[in-house]
């Protein structure tokens, strides 16, 4: 019975860190921006609350500021557990700490983590 009970909860943990491409297209509103502990004011640095990641099929990636646009590409690790934008010439590269269908959380090491929630336009 022990290891029946360890086994679905091992399943449920999995399930729920599992996400794929097809989850992460779509538009996604950052929320809350933590910093060495602190939370970061989002208004205050981007001079917006509008700050969205918007993912397509096909890689294509867009990070929008007020009535800021910048176009990119962007692609998720074989294992799911970091996800690569490329927005300048250099690719830069967060680990996702949590991902479901109406949320994501990722850490970029110098900025900090990074909470959104996907929004429908």
């Amino acid at each position: 019975m022990k290891k029946l009970l360890l086994l679905l909860l091992c399943t449920i943990g999995f399930s729920a860190y599992s996400q794929t491409s097809k989850e992460l297209v779509g538009k996604w509103q950052l929320v809350k921006w933590t910093q060495n502990g602190k939370e970061k004011d989002i208004q205050s640095y981007f001079k917006t609350d509008q700050v969205y990641q918007v993912f397509s099929d096909g890689g294509e990636f867009q990070s929008i500021n007020g009535d800021k646009i910048k176009k990119g590409k962007w692609k998720l690790s074989d294992d799911n557990s970091e996800l690569t934008i490329i927005s300048t010439l250099m690719p830069v590269k967060f680990q996702i700490d949590s991902f479901d269908a109406q949320k994501r959380v990722m850490t970029y090491e110098s900025l900090g983590t990074f909470e959104y929630k996907k929004v429908v336009d």
